[in-house]
């Protein structure tokens, strides 16, 4: 049974730093896309990173400021965001992909799997 738990957010003062965790369970990481999406209320979901066979993506919003990394030994990806900003607030959710083309990364419908999502909250 595919699943994915997402965990690591909270409440952060701006400038201040959180790791989101997704945590992978019935298949392996490396047989597959995972992405960090992320939904601010009443706005679209964005897509925020990307790691896939030693690529890695970047929304521009997030370039510099985040790192996405895998372990695949916890089969877990982390993402490190630093410097965090009041419009980083939103719903963070990770998603498992398969054949995704590099250029629709940020697609949400190539995504069949999502984790249910972790709250973070930029605020002073």
């Amino acid at each position: 049974d595919v699943q994915l738990q997402a965990s690591g957010g909270g409440l952060v003062q701006p400038g201040g730093s959180l790791r989101l965790s997704c945590v992978a369970s019935g298949f392996a990481l490396d047989d597959y896309a995972i992405v960090w999406f992320r939904q601010a209320p009443g706005k679209e979901r964005e897509g925020v990173s990307y790691i896939n066979v030693g690529r890695k993506f970047y929304a521009d919003s997030v370039k510099g400021r985040s790192t996405i990394s895998r372990d695949n030994a916890k089969n877990t990806v982390y993402l490190q965001m630093n410097n965090l900003k009041p419009e980083d607030t939103a719903v963070y959710y990770c998603g498992r992909g398969a054949r995704v083309p590099f250029s629709l990364w940020r697609d949400p419908t190539y995504y069949a799997n999502w984790g249910q999502g972790t709250q973070v909250t930029v605020s002073s």
